[in-house]
């Protein structure tokens, strides 16, 4: 991956993830830290029906260094986890809360 490009990357990895559940391919920080590599659809999301190898969207974002994916490199971490499974209903008004309609940042306090 040359500074800026990004490149899918097979993994040779297929999984079978119950009714429920999500697979989340999340980062590996170290490869972040060391080689400014990441994941551009952070996280990527794999449905239980999803039978396919999982493919991960690499990108450099290091200004200057390439970076090479070797075979059986670790570029990247699943986490499986419950996903509930919901009806959304379209309304009219939505109910009042403390935080409102107040957007990015607004959680911070000075």
């Amino acid at each position: 991956l040359e500074p800026g490009e990004r490149a899918i990357v097979c993994t040779g990895i297929a999984v079978e993830i119950p009714e429920g559940y999500a697979g989340f391919v999340q980062p590996r920080s170290g490869l972040a830290a060391r080689h400014g590599v990441g994941i551009v659809n952070s996280p990527g999301l794999i449905d239980s029906g999803y039978r396919g190898e999982i493919r991960v969207v690499l990108i450099n974002t290091d200004a200057s260094e390439p970076f090479t994916v070797e075979p059986g490199m670790r570029v990247a971490q699943l986490v499986i986890a419950p996903v509930a499974s919901v009806r959304l209903v379209e309304v009219t008004d939505l109910a009042t809360s403390e935080r409102g309609s107040r957007g990015f940042g607004s959680s911070v306090r000075d």
